[in-house]
């Protein structure tokens, strides 16, 4: 039996692609060491290992998994450029930015940034778990002293931004408000959509994205490039009390004065930034890191608005640019001294510009996205500058979501207007190309070429129409694993090597879906719940139905009609209907008990807390037309079970 055959294990990188990494080794400025030193300044203290544990003992949070990176050297399955970037992400601990200004990196994806006020300290970001919040917290307590937390500020709206919120807050400040929890305008909205709406798919492609099911290790997961790994634990969204609505707009917090800038549709479609006179510091949140970022995630996401994304660090220039000494980001390490971290917010900004016009450019000579990824180059000034390596993002992807963000999914060409869909289409191709055996015949000799881009597809089609021929889903593994030893970006490594992975071992066996947490729930509008509710009716099921129900809140004095008709699920505020099936009065908290699961509805009829009229089982009906979505679903092959 060959390498390429031998079936369940990861296999060592080939010829072509350690040809490829000794290229990239002589190509790029490896002798250029101020990263390290700058990732390393202002160590203050860490936990050992970085290793969080919840209350029940598990492990939520470890970097000790990650010891393999000591070796300065990159071995031959891992491009060494993103085993650079990946020895980076392991400093951790906490960090004297300025004085009065400190981080916690390496605790999680995402940094923790406190600023000391006059009396306590300002938060900002919280990670992505209550625990790895409150780990970083009683981390910067234990080198800087006890002190009462001020105010709480998110920059954006991604999870790793403020999911450990509630682990920064006690009971008792979120009870009386007296912690404010300052966000850009239109936070809620952006959370909700972007975290819950499409959460059980974003979920399941993000684990493509960042790999927390790969074994950590040169032939696995390294790095998902702004950090180490998604974290695990409790998340908790909290409603902000306090929005910044507009560029210019200024806050004294605990005596320290903000000045901050919109960047709506940026990283993430509400983001701002802001700088700190008192500290000489700016903070660009996720905007301005040391890679070139995503324009659209593989997780799933909002097209990100790249034009705009430079405007904004063009403005960040004309507001501080010559003022800020220090420059920090909600990722990564920060840049200090006023002509680098104007050079840098110059470079960020070319780089997303230079990006989307050259992509509009080579669109509008008539350049498909896939023609527009191949023909596309940085220039050298900005291919040599670290910071913009695409670790994260990748020029060639991101130059396809700008053509997705002008012209959609379709290319004009009517050939693929309708395609068959992939097991269908899977089955044509085989045929076409003389069955299964003459397929994976011309496939090994290609992969022999190191040509695993076409390998791929081809292999692609012939797993899709038959997803038990355990040779093509062998050799379809092995070329996907040499991609991701080739790539430099963290989210291509993680992709083709979980890819590999799945049809290797199948899908990971994981628990089902936990319920939403309360304080998730409590922060949402009522007519956001009810949006999450109408993504779940199975239209199908619900033909020919006709349900009509009244809802108020007697806590928020609120007042709905539910309307299911033509299987679609609307709403309408501030009245109720005449005729309807039932009606239910009940606190709006009593709701989100019942949807976490802390409480069932008869449970709660029957403790008094809802009072009904008309037909309930109604609601029953209603709920029993309700899909429940699964955590995991196929992606390198068929789909097993059947949705309709």
């Amino acid at each position: 039996m060959t390498s390429i055959e031998a079936a369940d294990t990861p296999k060592d990188a080939t010829p072509s692609v350690i040809a490829q990494h000794q290229a990239m080794l002589n190509a790029l400025p490896f002798s250029d060491t101020r990263d390290f030193d700058d990732a390393a300044r202002g160590f203050l203290g860490t936990i050992e290992h970085a290793k969080i544990a919840n209350p029940q003992g598990r492990t939520v949070w470890s970097l000790e998994p990650y010891g393999f990176l000591s070796t300065e050297q990159a071995p031959p399955t891992v491009n060494p450029s993103l085993w650079r970037q990946s020895r980076l992400n392991m400093q951790h601990g906490l960090f004297e930015v300025v004085p009065g200004v400190y981080q916690v990196r390496g605790l999680d994806i995402a940094n923790m940034t406190l600023i000391e006020g006059d009396s306590g300290v300002i938060v900002v970001d919280t990670l992505t778990s209550i625990e790895g919040a409150r780990a970083a917290l009683d981390l910067y307590f234990r080198h800087r002293g006890l002190k009462p937390v001020a105010a709480v500020i998110f920059t954006h709206t991604h999870t790793d931004h403020w999911g450990g919120a509630r682990g920064v807050l006690e009971e008792d400040a979120l009870a009386t408000g007296r912690v404010p929890i300052i966000a850009p305008n239109l936070f809620m909205e952006h959370a909700v959509s972007e975290n819950i709406i499409a959460g059980p798919a974003m979920l399941r492609r993000a684990q493509y994205q960042f790999g927390p099911f790969l074994a950590k290790g040169v032939r696995g997961q390294v790095d998902c490039g702004l950090g180490k790994t998604m974290a695990a634990g409790a998340v908790a969204l909290l409603r902000p009390t306090d929005l910044i609505m507009a560029t210019g707009d200024t806050r004294v917090i605990d005596g320290v004065e903000f000045e901050f800038q919109m960047a709506p549709n940026s990283e993430a479609p509400a983001e701002m930034h802001f700088f700190l006179p008192r500290y000489k510091l700016l903070n660009l949140a996720e905007n301005c890191t040391h890679n070139f970022h995503n324009l659209l995630p593989f997780r799933g996401a909002d097209v990100r608005d790249a034009l705009a994304w430079s405007k904004y660090l063009n403005e960040a220039l004309h507001l501080w640019g010559g003022k800020a000494e220090a420059m920090c980001g909600q990722h990564h390490w920060p840049v200090w001294g006023r002509e680098r971290i104007d050079t840098m917010i110059r470079e960020q900004r070319d780089l997303y510009k230079y990006a989307h016009d050259q992509t509009i450019r080579l669109m509008n000579h008539g350049l498909n996205a896939a023609e527009i990824a191949e023909a596309i180059q940085l220039p050298k000034s900005l291919e040599g500058a670290w910071h913009g390596r695409g670790y994260y993002g990748h020029i060639r992807h991101n130059v396809k979501a700008i053509y997705q963000k002008y012209l959609g999914w379709y290319d004009a060409n009517p050939v693929n207007l309708d395609p068959l869909p992939p097991v269908q289409s899977g089955r044509k191709y085989v045929e076409y190309m003389g069955g299964a055996d003459a397929i994976i015949a011309r496939a090994r000799a290609d992969y022999g070429k190191g040509e695993f881009r076409f390998v791929a597809q081809a292999l692609g089609h012939l797993v899709f129409a038959e997803p038990d021929n355990a040779a093509a889903r062998a050799l379809l593994a092995d070329t996907l694993e040499q991609l991701g030893y080739a790539a430099e970006s963290s989210t291509w490594r993680n992709a083709y090597l979980f890819g590999a992975q799945e049809l290797r071992q199948g899908m990971p066996k994981t628990p089902p879906r936990a319920p939403m947490p309360r304080e998730t729930l409590a922060a949402l509008r009522t007519e956001q719940l009810w949006d999450v509710l109408g993504i779940r009716l199975n239209g199908p099921k619900a033909e020919g139905k006709h349900i009509v129900l009244n809802w108020s809140f007697s806590d928020t004095g609120e007042t709905f009609v539910l309307n299911l008709e033509n299987c679609a699920l609307t709403y309408s505020e501030g009245v109720q209907a005449e005729q309807a099936d039932a009606s239910f009065t009940l606190a709006r908290a009593t709701l989100d008990e019942v949807i976490a699961k802390l409480t069932s509805f008869p449970e709660a009829v029957a403790a008094g807390k809802v009072k009904l009229s008309g037909n309930p089982m109604k609601l029953a009906e209603l709920m029993g037309l309700m899909d429940e979505f699964p955590r995991m679903f196929e992606i390198v092959e068929p789909k097993r079970a059947v949705v309709g």
